[in-house]
């Protein structure tokens, strides 16, 4: 049966993903439940990125196909390919990668104009995730005027603000200080678990991992090793890397 022959509960994200990549071949299934977020942990190189960039449409498949609901994203056997900017997908990349020119609240706007959206409307989006996102006083601030904290509500407010119906987010935390980690780690998840959607968090710390997912998939070379719940895969870790990080 193709992907095209089935639908999934609404919010759920479903892949197969067949991606050669210079002779890097990641070949990875999986199924995020909505509201029930999951993390992809791994070495570097193990196709964590490159999995994220594939489900949002920034990478073409070579193989299998992506689901969100009742919507295929993508099928190589039927021939599906939608384009970034018709999933629904939101992403929020390592760095956070906002517009060095642009206020906070033009910022945000881009979110929803990139879909597709009036000026108007856009600017209301906008608004709307300023105030949820606690950002007005710093709407008319540019990124270099702003902390590793501020930054990243902001990278997520811009995807939020596009109506996503999942969220993929790539080492949201990397870039903090040691020192605010653990602040802001709260207040993304409580806005993870807020959006209820399917969410794939990548991370390289085990507490990040803790607050933000409800389930691990482990990648090292482009396939999967390991998937479970944290406490399932500390237990009994299939390998060396899945019993260092899990043991924090």
């Amino acid at each position: 049966m193709s992907a095209a022959d089935a639908s999934l509960p609404p919010g759920s994200l479903e892949a197969a993903l067949l991606v050669n990549r210079g002779g890097f071949v990641l070949d990875v299934s999986l199924a995020v439940r909505a509201g029930h977020p999951l993390a992809l942990i791994g070495p570097n190189g193990a196709g964590k990125s490159t999995a994220l960039l594939a489900i949002a449409g920034a990478l073409a498949l070579d193989g299998g196909h992506v689901r969100l609901g009742d919507r295929v994203l993508a099928d190589t056997a039927e021939g599906i390919d939608r384009p970034a900017a018709d999933r629904r997908v939101g992403v929020v990349f390592q760095g956070y990668a906002l517009f060095p020119h642009l206020t906070v609240r033009e910022n945000i706007a881009f979110g929803p104009r990139a879909q597709g959206r009036g000026r108007a409307a856009a600017r209301r989006a906008a608004e709307e995730w300023i105030a949820r996102m606690g950002l007005t006083e710093l709407a008319e601030r540019v990124p270099g005027q702003l902390s590793g904290g501020q930054a990243q509500k902001v990278a997520l407010a811009r995807s939020l603000a596009a109506d996503p119906a999942a969220l993929v987010l790539d080492e949201p935390l990397s870039a903090l200080d040691v020192e605010v980690r653990a602040a802001v780690r709260a207040d993304l998840s409580a806005h993870i678990r807020a959006f209820g959607g399917a969410t794939i968090v990548v991370a390289h710390d085990r507490d990040d991992v803790a607050a933000l997912a409800d389930r691990v998939l482990a990648l090292e070379g482009g396939r999967v090793v390991q998937r479970g719940t944290l406490a399932e895969l500390a237990a009994a870790p299939a390998t060396e890397f899945v019993r260092r990080f899990t043991s924090g």
